[in-house]
């Protein structure tokens, strides 16, 4: 019989200034990291809040990363700081409610450091894949049913001056 490796997705919430621009360097310097991270780029790390995280991980994630400016180089002053009091925090909510709390780490990364990123990311997937698959992680395969549940309903309505209207919802059947 095959045995399938698991291999973690990540997602790394990336500062546009710094972090997001090292990630461009590496492509451009064609330095390798593994493939399993998904880069959102951010306008600053400071904007993120701790819902983004738990909802990476609620999501599918296994594992989140969030790499901003250096300290003392936001170039919104002090997003970077506030961005690492929210992860700090929800890595205390991670271990508080059973979940490993290094299934999300911050790094401080400046736009010249493509090397320490995909370093940083690579450290990431192994840790990532020792713990294995996220316990918030939706089963890959569904029945049925839970698709059914799960898929977009589409209703019709007309409006007052008779002309259909399409509406798109994404809620739960029941």
């Amino acid at each position: 019989m095959k045995t399938e490796v698991f291999e973690p997705k990540i997602v790394a919430f990336c500062c546009h200034y710094c972090a997001y621009s090292s990630a461009d360097l590496a492509g451009v310097m064609r330095i390798q990291y593994p493939p399993n991270v998904r880069i959102i780029r951010t306008p600053c790390t400071g904007r993120l809040e701790t819902e983004y995280f738990m909802k990476a991980l609620e999501n599918g994630a296994d594992g989140v990363l969030v790499a901003g400016c250096l300290e003392g180089g936001c170039h919104f002053v002090e997003g970077n700081l506030c961005a690492k009091r929210r992860v700090n925090y929800t890595r205390d909510l991670l271990e508080e409610i059973g979940i490993e709390k290094e299934r999300l780490r911050m790094v401080n990364i400046s736009a010249a450091m493509a090397r320490p990123l995909a370093d940083t990311i690579t450290d990431m997937v192994e840790t990532i894949r020792k713990l294995g698959p996220s316990p918030l992680r939706k089963s890959e395969v569904q029945s049925p049913k839970s698709e059914v549940r799960s898929s977009k309903l589409e209703t019709t309505a007309k409006s007052e001056n008779g002309k259909n209207l399409q509406a798109v919802g994404s809620h739960t059947a029941q």
